[in-house]
């Protein structure tokens, strides 16, 4: 074992050489060792914090974005106070697919092309409230002339109440109005 001194100003360091199975080692002094320590404990949290953010920013969200997205919380803005719906459906697009073919033509059969674009009546559906007279009132404006368009926003909502998706209906009016079925025997 060589001990060797370095002199630095007023303090006098010893650095410890050992031979051990023809590898020499050098061991450093105590107060630089738990320096290196103290940093290598700093390294290993900032690490971890490093690990925990990747995991916040980067894997949660790929997660979340792959799972699937709740259809029962959801919200329609209409144009009235009151938002709750039961149910909404009728959210479809259909494109038609034209059959073209020219008469000079070769080939003997029609290619595709695309057509006018379709959408189906939405249909929404919710209780019947007492005092709530605001959609027959939008029904009713028929009478007077003309029909009141309005804009119907369908958003989807995430835990957080964040809309998801979000469906926007322009110039939108009332088609068809159905009833509820009133039964003696039913407890609703």
């Amino acid at each position: 074992m060589l001990i060797y001194q370095q002199q630095t100003g007023n303090l006098t360091e010893e650095y410890f050489t050992v031979l051990y199975s023809g590898v020499l080692f050098t061991i450093l002094p105590l107060k630089l060792t738990s320096m290196y320590i103290f940093l290598l404990l700093l390294l290993l949290l900032l690490m971890i914090l490093l690990l925990i953010l990747f995991y916040i920013y980067i894997i949660k969200p790929i997660i979340m974005s792959t799972s699937a997205i709740n259809r029962y919380h959801f919200q329609v803005s209409w144009g009235g106070t009151r938002l709750g719906f039961m149910e909404v459906s009728g959210l479809d697009i259909e494109i038609e697919a034209i059959s073209f073919r020219e008469g000079s033509s070769p080939e003997d059969h029609e290619r595709k092309i695309p057509g006018l674009r379709k959408y189906s009546n939405i249909t929404l559906k919710r209780g019947i409230v007492k005092g709530d007279n605001e959609f027959f009132e939008w029904v009713n404006t028929k009478q007077t002339g003309n029909i009141e368009r309005r804009d119907v926003t369908i958003s989807l909502l995430d835990e957080t109440h964040s809309p998801i998706v979000v469906w926007k209906v322009k110039s939108a009016f009332p088609v068809h109005y159905y009833g509820p079925v009133l039964a003696a025997n039913s407890g609703e």
